[in-house]
């Protein structure tokens, strides 16, 4: 991933869960740290955090990770506010963005190599897509900077994409490209997900090391 940034998103209130759902507990950790954690494992050149409404205790969750942590004053205008202060946060020599959203745990980042060789290949940006429904992260080159920049409201970058021809997509099986956590419903199975990968993460582990039996 050399060359290429990784941006998460967590400036949003989350009203819809009843607030502070990034500082939700999720299998022993605030899911915030649970995305960062994630991310961080990506191997990007650099890894920001844009915060809004939870800004200290955001910060505080997110202590001792190789992050750089960016506070968007105007965060309640939306998520593009939130991304504009991102964007213009990163390193003067990158050549792309992953653009990941605080609130989605399981987020596919070993699909990310792949993602910016597309990007690249079509010129402008890539993204995982779950049975026709296009997912996270997205992966923006330079090229689409300018655009990301003159965005405003709460929808973020979905509509810019929708209407690009030079968009490639990368079709996956893993849904975490599409769960996201907006309510306390949402948590709840993005824990049992959560729970059922690393419980699958550590039995393989302990095939391969003899352990146990191999399936």
């Amino acid at each position: 991933m050399q060359g290429w940034s990784a941006l998460i998103l967590a400036g949003g209130a989350g009203r819809r869960f009843g607030g502070g759902k990034l500082l939700a507990d999720l299998a022993g950790a605030p899911v915030i740290r649970r995305v960062a954690e994630r991310v961080v494992q990506g191997g990007f050149a650099e890894v920001l955090v844009v915060t809004g409404a939870d800004d200290t205790a955001v910060q505080a969750a997110l202590d001792g990770l190789a992050v750089r942590v960016i506070h968007a004053p105007r965060w309640a205008e939306g998520m593009a506010a939130t991304l504009r202060e991102g964007i213009a946060a990163l390193a003067p020599d990158t050549n792309g963005v992953f653009v990941f959203l605080g609130d989605m745990p399981l987020v596919p980042v070993g699909l990310c190599t792949e993602l910016a060789a597309l990007a690249d290949q079509a010129g402008y940006a890539a993204r995982p897509r779950v049975s026709g429904t296009p997912g996270h992260p997205a992966a923006f080159t330079r090229a689409a900077f300018a655009d990301l920049m003159a965005l405003d409201g709460d929808t973020g970058a979905n509509a810019l994409l929708r209407q690009r021809k030079d968009v490639a997509y990368r079709d996956t099986a893993e849904t975490g490209a599409l769960l996201d956590i907006d309510t306390p419903g949402d948590l709840a199975a993005a824990t049992r997900a959560w729970k059922a990968c690393a419980t699958s993460a550590t039995s393989d582990s302990a095939t391969s090391r003899g352990a146990l039996p191999k399936p």
